[in-house]
C-alpha cells in the first residue's frame, strides 16, 4: 500500500465519522491555538519591554530623586540638597567610564497656554543631550543646543499632543506658548508616541503631552517647590567599555559622600532591567508553554483513545486486508496515516484559532501581541509529533493482530 492510498483511506474513514473526527481534533485545535496565543502574547510583551528599555538607554545609568513625606524631607534637607547639578558635575569629573551627564527636572505647571487655548501638560527642564540619550525623535524643527542651555534661552520642544491642542493645523515651530510665568518659543515638535508604560516598576511615559525646555531656564525662571531637590534625575552616559554594574557602585559611593550619607536618591541601571525582563519573559514562556503543552498532551490522549476504538471496530477489516496480502507494515501505515491526518487538520485549524485569539486579546485587552513564524512552526510541529506518537501504539496493535482471529471477529 502506497502512502497516497493510505492517505485516501484515512480521509475516507474520517469523513465517514465526521462528528467523532471533529471531537477528536478539538484537543489538537485548542492545544495548538493555546501555544500560539501564549507565545504571541509573550513575544509582544518582550518587544514592548525592549522598546521601552531602549528609550531608557542600555548604556545609561539613571539617578533619581526619591519621593518622601514632607516631614522626612525636612529632616533630610538639613544634610543633603537632594539630586542636584553638583552631582552631575562631580560624576562627570570623578567617575571613570562616564562620557557625560544629563540633568532633568520635571515641572507640573499650573498654566500652559497659547492665545486663548490652554492644555494640561508636563514641562521638563533638560540638557541639550537629553534627546539623544532617550531616543526622542523630532517630527519638525530642532532640539535646543548647548548654547541655549548656557544662555538660559526661552525656547522649547513640544509633543504632538501639545502641538495639536494649542496650534491645531498651524505650524508650531516659531510660535510661542506660556508655561506659568514665562513665554517660550517653539523650536521643535516631537513625533507622536505611544501611551505611558512601566518596565520592572520604572515609568517610561508618552511624550505627546510634554514640553521640553533648557534645564537652566527651568531652574532659574520657573518657581520650584522649596523642599524639592533641584533635579528629579541625572542621566549618566557610559563609555562602551565601562561596566554598568561596577560604575553604578562607584556612583553610589560618590553620591553617598556628597549627600552626607543620606540615601535620598535611587540608581536605575537599564541593562540590569533588561536582563531581569528577559529572565521574567523566559519564565513566562516556560510556564505558558507548559500549560499549552498539557492541552496538546490531552489532545494526543484523545487521538490514542479514538484510534484504539477504531482498531477494535475494524478488526474484521484488518483480517480481510491481511488475508488478501496486506503486510503488517501496510496495516501500520494505514492507522498511522489516519492519526497523522487528524493531527495535521487539527494543527491547521489550531493555527487559525491561535492567530484569532492573539488578535482578540490585542484588541480587547490592549496588550501587544506578535505572532511569529517560529511559534507557528513549533506549535504545528509538536501537534504532528503528538499525533504520530499517539497513533503509534494503536497502529502497532492493529498490525500485530492474528489474521485468523481477526477474520473470526464479530
Amino acid at each position: 500500500m502506497t502512502l497516497r492510498d493510505a492517505l485516501g483511506t484515512a480521509v475516507e474513514n474520517l469523513s465517514t465519522h465526521k462528528l467523532r473526527s471533529v471531537l477528536t481534533m478539538l484537543g489538537m485545535i485548542f492545544g495548538v491555538g493555546a501555544v500560539i496565543a501564549m507565545l504571541s502574547i509573550g513575544e509582544g510583551a518582550e518587544r514592548e519591554a525592549m522598546d521601552m528599555i531602549e528609550r531608557l538607554g542600555v548604556r545609561n545609568i539613571l539617578i533619581r530623586d526619591l519621593d518622601m513625606r514632607d516631614d522626612e524631607l525636612s529632616e533630610v534637607r538639613e544634610t543633603s540638597p537632594g539630586v542636584s547639578p553638583r552631582d552631575a558635575v562631580a560624576i562627570a569629573d570623578a567617575v571613570p567610564g562616564v562620557e557625560f551627564t544629563c540633568q532633568h527636572v520635571e515641572i507640573e505647571p499650573f498654566s500652559v497656554l497659547s492665545g486663548a487655548r490652554t492644555i494640561d501638560a508636563t514641562a521638563h527642564g533638560v540638557d541639550a543631550s537629553f534627546a539623544g540619550l532617550t531616543n526622542l525623535r523630532l517630527a519638525t524643527g530642532r532640539f535646543f543646543d548647548i548654547v541655549d542651555v548656557a544662555e538660559h534661552a526661552q525656547v522649547c520642544v513640544i509633543g504632538e499632543g501639545v502641538r495639536r491642542e494649542l496650534f491645531g493645523y498651524e505650524g508650531a515651530v516659531g510660535q510661542v506658548l506660556k508655561v506659568n510665568q514665562i513665554w517660550l518659543e517653539v523650536v521643535g515638535v516631537l513625533d507622536a508616541s505611544g501611551g505611558a508604560s512601566t518596565v520592572q516598576g520604572v515609568a517610561v511615559g508618552s511624550t505627546d503631552l510634554e514640553i521640553y525646555l533648557p534645564v537652566t531656564t527651568a531652574i532659574r525662571k520657573l518657581d520650584l517647590p522649596l523642599l524639592e531637590a533641584p533635579l528629579d534625575e541625572v542621566i549618566v552616559r557610559l563609555a562602551p567599555e565601562a561596566s554598568p554594574s561596577e560604575t553604578a557602585q562607584l556612583i553610589d559611593q560618590l553620591l553617598s559622600r556628597l549627600h552626607g550619607g543620606e540615601h535620598d536618591y535611587e540608581l536605575v541601571v537599564p541593562e540590569a532591567l533588561l536582563e531581569q525582563s528577559r529572565k521574567t519573559q523566559r519564565l513566562f514562556n516556560i510556564v505558558m508553554g507548559a500549560i499549552a503543552g498539557i492541552s496538546l498532551l490531552v489532545g494526543g490522549i484523545g487521538i490514542a483513545n479514538i484510534m484504539l476504538a477504531t482498531v477494535f471496530e475494524r478488526t474484521r477489516e484488518i483480517g480481510v486486508r491481511r488475508a488478501v496480502g496486506a503486510r503488517q507494515v501496510d496495516i501500520r501505515t494505514l492507522f498511522l496515516m489516519e492519526s497523522f491526518t487528524i493531527s495535521v487538520l487539527g494543527g491547521l485549524a489550531g493555527v487559525v484559532v491561535g492567530v484569532v485569539i492573539s488578535k482578540v486579546v490585542a484588541a480587547s485587552a490592549g496588550w501587544s501581541t506578535v505572532v511569529t513564524l517560529w511559534s507557528v512552526v513549533l506549535a504545528f510541529g509538536v501537534s504532528m509529533a503528538v499525533g504520530i506518537g499517539s497513533g503509534l501504539y494503536p497502529a502497532l496493535r492493529a498490525a500485530r493482530l492474528n489474521p485468523i482471529d481477526a477474520l473470526r471477529w464479530e
